[in-house]
């Protein structure tokens, strides 16, 4: 029998390959550019049927809040990156996750990565 984290990390993984490459684009929500919480609106609603709201601010108001020690896989992963500036990406275990990155679109990172550990905020359980 799967497990129910198991069941997540291939329907996520699916998801990924679906939107892997796509260039970041501001305000984007399609796969010409998407930025990172209309991805993670696409994600949860394709993979789950749960519905997110749109920007990231209000999406960290969602769910239950949960401890980086108690990740699992397929809770929202929030980080501060600027003055009044908020990202997401969606836990995929092992310490990665995907989102659409600025840089690379949407891609697969490490949170132990300085740049994203250091800028770790908070963490969602959604579903």
């Amino acid at each position: 029998m799967i497990s129910e984290e198991a069941k997540r990390k291939k329907v996520l993984k699916r998801q990924y390959s679906k939107w892997v490459g796509t260039p970041y684009r501001y305000g984007g929500q399609t796969s010409r550019g998407i930025d990172c919480s209309a991805l993670m609106v696409k994600v949860f609603g394709d993979a789950f049927n749960r519905q997110l709201p749109r920007t990231t601010i209000q999406q960290v108001k969602v769910g239950k809040a949960i401890s980086k020690r108690h990740l699992q896989i397929g809770d929202l992963i929030f980080f501060k990156t600027g003055w009044n500036k908020r990202h997401v990406g969606v836990y995929m275990g092992k310490g990665q996750f995907f989102h659409a990155s600025v840089s690379k679109g949407v891609t697969i990172s490490r949170l132990d990565k300085p740049y994203w550990a250091k800028r770790y905020w908070q963490s969602r359980r959604v579903i």
